[in-house]
């Protein structure tokens, strides 16, 4: 695997968490969040840099007080679809719940968006977080933190079960012969399992990288589990290099810990990154844009979701942090929910205080002139803090200065790629190609690991 940085972008249109106001930059169009055309110049931009991917988050609950984007935007494979068909070599990435998709739905639309971009799919594995999805999906009640996790184990099994339902070489299709396909190379799955049970096979062949690649984001004990054990890449948030170290560590450490090969489950965390003529205009930018971007009253409002989107603009926001409200965030944004709770109670915090801290301005690593910005990139790299980063679009003016001064740097010292690698997804990020070997051995191999 070569040793560039792996580089993604996420572009979350008309602003996501703690960025209620940012549709108000004029360089933003006002549907962007809906608005293929933005997107698909978006991801020719980031294959003209040679990035590896584009990230698309996704949710399927909302409030009022939901941020922008949330309110508004489209669902991710469609969008992908379209811009497969308008790009070349950029990875597509979307983001899919397991709580709420089956995975025969999810292998097939999946396994097509690869066929279609021609080895470029990556799936997002999430297991919603809000937990007023389970409304959507005729369900009284989401699913509790462990029963979530071990869903997504065997979803993730079933999905990849079926992506094997085809060998390499089992569509023959030869006009002489009149044969099409070699029905010894095609094979059912018969999944039995707790939640799901799933004949198979799939009807559609494996692509040429195999099979899409898998991203995983949780933080929990079971998201780090589920991601050492099943993800090619783990999405994350680092506000330190020393806390990067620690993650990366454990993630590594943990892969090891189910026989897998810790350099092919790589770590990207989210970056913000601020770029300007010297470090001091790159630290104003930021700042500007903090505080330009949301609000309190916002934050109040969106301070919900982590706990179930319970509505905290009726509390009397000078009052002591109402704790009993960490009940709420039981099947929902828990580890965040408690390490808020946790810190305030602690603290002696009010609500407004708590609040304030989840806005307060806190430099990011990834600030300043280009060349500040590209050495500190390195220097994680070096350091063993990330193997590449997933950099949030917030601002277009801020991500060309990023591709057009950033990245020439980042070439000059060795640490990115002048041209792609490959044609896939996998080429590109230094993944092998997924092989074919049997659904039995898939199963077998996928318990092992569960049970390591």
């Amino acid at each position: 695997m070569s040793n560039f940085l792996k580089i993604g972008v996420a572009p979350t249109g008309v602003g996501g968490p703690g960025e209620g106001l940012r549709w108000l930059d004029p360089e933003i169009p006002v549907d962007a969040s809906v608005n293929v055309d933005w997107y698909i110049d978006i991801a020719r931009q980031a294959e003209a840099a040679k990035l590896d991917f584009i990230f698309i988050v996704d949710s399927q609950f909302i409030t009022p007080y939901s941020p922008p984007h949330y309110l508004n935007r489209l669902e991710p494979l469609t969008l992908l679809s379209a811009l497969a068909v308008t790009t070349n070599h950029i990875g597509l990435v979307g983001t899919l719940t397991t709580s709420y998709n089956s995975p025969f739905n999810l292998a097939r639309r999946l396994a097509s968006l690869d066929l279609i971009s021609r080895g470029r799919a990556g799936w997002n594995v999430v297991t919603s977080g809000d937990s007023g999805t389970a409304g959507n999906y005729s369900r009284d009640e989401h699913y509790d933190y462990d029963t979530r996790y071990a869903l997504a184990h065997e979803t993730i099994e079933v999905v990849r079960g079926l992506w094997k339902s085809y060998e390499e070489d089992a569509i023959v299709a030869d006009r002489k012969t009149g044969v099409f396909l070699d029905p010894t190379k095609l094979h059912t799955l018969n999944h039995q399992g707790h939640f799901h049970k799933v004949t198979g096979p799939l009807n559609i062949q494996r692509s040429s990288q195999g099979e899409p690649i898998i991203f995983q984001a949780g933080d929990s004990e079971q998201g780090r589990d589920l991601g050492a054990a099943t993800a090619d890449a783990i999405f994350t948030h680092a506000h330190s290099i020393e806390a990067a170290q620690i993650f990366y560590r454990d993630i590594k450490n943990r892969a090891i810990s189910y026989g897998r090969n810790p350099d092919q489950v790589l770590i990207t965390p989210g970056a913000r990154i601020y770029v300007a003529d010297t470090n001091d205009q790159a630290r104003e930018i930021e700042k500007n844009y903090h505080n330009s971007d949301h609000s309190f009253d916002l934050a109040l409002k969106e301070f919900g979701r982590a706990f179930g989107w319970h509505d905290f603009t009726s509390y009397d926001v000078d009052a002591p942090f109402p704790a009993q409200t960490l009940l709420l965030a039981e099947k929902s944004w828990y580890t965040q929910a408690k390490r808020i709770t946790d810190h305030a109670v602690s603290e002696g915090l009010t609500l407004r205080q708590a609040v304030e801290l989840t806005r307060q301005y806190r430099p990011g690593p990834f600030v300043g002139t280009a060349e500040t910005v590209a050495h500190e990139l390195v220097r994680w790299r070096n350091e063993r803090a990330l193997d590449g980063i997933n950099y949030y679009l917030s601002h277009p003016g801020q991500f060309k200065r990023f591709t057009a001064e950033v990245l020439p740097i980042l070439r000059d010292l060795g640490a990115f790629r002048k041209e792609y690698e490959g044609t896939t997804i996998r080429d590109n990020l230094g993944l092998p190609t997924a092989a074919y070997r049997n659904s039995t051995d898939a199963r077998e191999s996928n318990l092992i690991l569960r049970s390591a």
